[in-house]
């Protein structure tokens, strides 16, 4: 079956994986379903085994020990451990001021988001109003997940004192060495040098990335909007609501709008991202290829007129670029005043054309990258085996198919991963170049989107234009899922981590 497999053509082979892919679904997606129960088995276990540890720590533990479950530390302290000890020492106490003087009056109004948002008072003795803000559900929600966040750090780290509490009391009865400050030292610049060098910037990605996602992710069960926003008003918990507007649950006409607005955005989205990864990459690498060939003149000097256009400004390009296609730019001016048209050639402003418009753009301004990257790849492909092709009759068409097209996907499979999510959420060619617009209709109501938004620059749209911050929570949402899917998916399949060895 294999070398009938390699005898197909391209068009065979894409066929045959089609079919196979359809007819192995069903057992694929029996073995997902069946792997969830050994899945949950395994993490009952790790998490039942946090249970083993404290309880052999509370039967097994000598009175250090168990005093170490109030007083983080402690038994480190007096084993003379001072060191560890002392790091989980301050890091209760500060916990523990932190809850008292912060945490906590932010923590018991999360379940209603604040009851008084602002009181105005008129002064019995000057008659003067005066105004009092109480309350900000946002600065509540927000410290509220911040706690929850060092909440769970702490219980983190008294399950680690326990657990080196018993280690250390361990130690002591088996007559072992412990474990000195100065090997700690030693062990953090050596063994565990990896947790030295990864804990600041794990910190950061947990404060500017991770607490911000959960945070998006609690907006989204929030009814804030316009109509309710701190520090004047407050909002509150509203459930499944704006997830079930947007999937079109809603008996309301605006949930039937959104709901459509959503799909044609999102296959646009899609679409888009599609064309702008794979156009750009292809004729990059064509490109790339022209440039290389032998016989090719003045190669430095097409290499350099390419780089150059890298080097001006995206902002700069696009803005030009939208002001040249325009209905009263500079090209329809030309092509009238030739007396090639008869009005003008609505590229931004009719829906098909202003989509095409995008791509075409896109290609014009990221092939640079493609050809930088893919030519470096090219040179350094063997040249035996091109001499080995055209000795046994290959032409230019099937060696590129053969060996510098399966080549290339290989080497640069990441990169195209990476160009694909990053062209699902650009940002920068849609929203300079037509703003998304012109506008996207159904049953003549005008959404809130246009024909060639994004879901990244529809979300824009519905932050700072729409102020609906809860829907552009769930959009924020199925964005991240989508994108996060499709990373893990696509880079998980690809030979280039299936088949790491394959062209080394």
């Amino acid at each position: 079956m294999d070398l009938e497999y390699l005898k197909m053509s391209p068009l065979e082979k894409f066929a045959f994986n089609f079919k196979s892919f359809f007819k192995n679904l069903p057992k694929k997606t029996a073995a997902f379903f069946k792997a969830i129960p050994k899945k949950l088995y395994k993490l009952w276990l790790a998490f039942a085994g946090i249970f083993v540890n404290i309880g052999a720590a509370a039967k097994e533990g000598d009175w250090k020990t168990r005093l170490s479950f109030g007083v983080m530390g402690f038994g480190l302290i007096a084993r003379k451990q001072y060191l560890r000890g002392i790091i989980y020492l301050a890091f209760e106490i500060l916990f523990i001021l932190y809850m008292v003087f912060f945490g906590w009056k932010y923590l018991v109004k999360m379940g209603s988001l604040g009851e008084v948002a602002v009181k105005t008072v008129v002064d019995p003795m000057t008659g003067i109003e005066k105004t009092y803000y109480y309350d900000n559900s946002l600065l509540i929600l927000l410290y509220s997940l911040l706690t929850l966040f060092i909440m769970t750090a702490f219980v983190y780290m008294w399950y680690q004192n326990v657990k080196g509490n018993l280690l250390s009391q361990q130690f002591v009865e088996a007559h072992m060495p412990l474990p000195t400050t100065k090997d700690d030292f030693r062990s953090y610049a050596n063994e565990n040098y990896h947790k030295s060098l990864l804990s600041l910037p794990l910190l950061g990605l947990t404060v500017f990335t991770i607490l911000p996602i959960f945070f998006m992710i609690f907006i989204a069960f929030t009814n804030y909007d316009k109509f309710h926003q701190p520090p004047a008003q407050l909002f509150h918990w509203s459930g499944f609501d704006n997830f079930v507007t947007v999937l079109g649950g809603g008996i309301s006409s605006d949930s039937k709008v959104f709901a459509y607005t959503f799909g044609e955005v999102l296959l646009w989205t899609i679409v888009w991202a599609v064309f702008a990864t794979f156009t750009n990459y292809i004729l990059g690498m064509i490109v790339a290829i022209m440039i290389n060939k032998k016989g090719v003149k003045c190669k430095k000097l097409w290499r350099t007129v390419l780089v150059i256009t890298i080097a001006v400004p995206q902002f700069v390009s696009l803005m030009f670029m939208s002001q040249l296609l325009s209905d009263q730019g500079l090209v329809n001016n030309l092509l009238l005043k030739w007396g090639w048209i008869n009005k003008a050639i609505p590229f931004l402003t009719d829906g098909n054309l202003a989509r095409a418009t995008i791509i075409i753009v896109n290609i014009w301004i990221g092939i640079p990258y493609s050809m930088l990257i893919c030519t470096g790849i090219l040179m350094n492909i063997p040249e035996d085996l091109y001499e080995s092709a055209r000795i046994d009759g290959a032409g230019p068409v099937r060696a590129y198919m053969k060996i510098t097209l399966p080549y290339m996907l290989h080497v640069t499979t990441p990169y195209l991963i990476t160009q694909f999510i990053g062209n699902l959420n650009n940002f920068n060619v849609i929203f300079l170049l037509t703003g998304g617009n012109p506008p996207l209709e159904m049953d003549g109501n005008v959404t809130t989107a246009g024909q060639t938004d994004l879901l990244i620059t529809w979300l824009y749209k519905l932050t700072v234009t729409e102020n609906k911050y809860g829907l552009a929570s769930v959009i924020g949402i199925f964005t991240f899922v989508i994108v996060a899917v499709l990373s893990l998916i696509l880079y998980n399949r690809s030979k280039s981590v299936k088949n790491e060895e394959e062209f080394m």
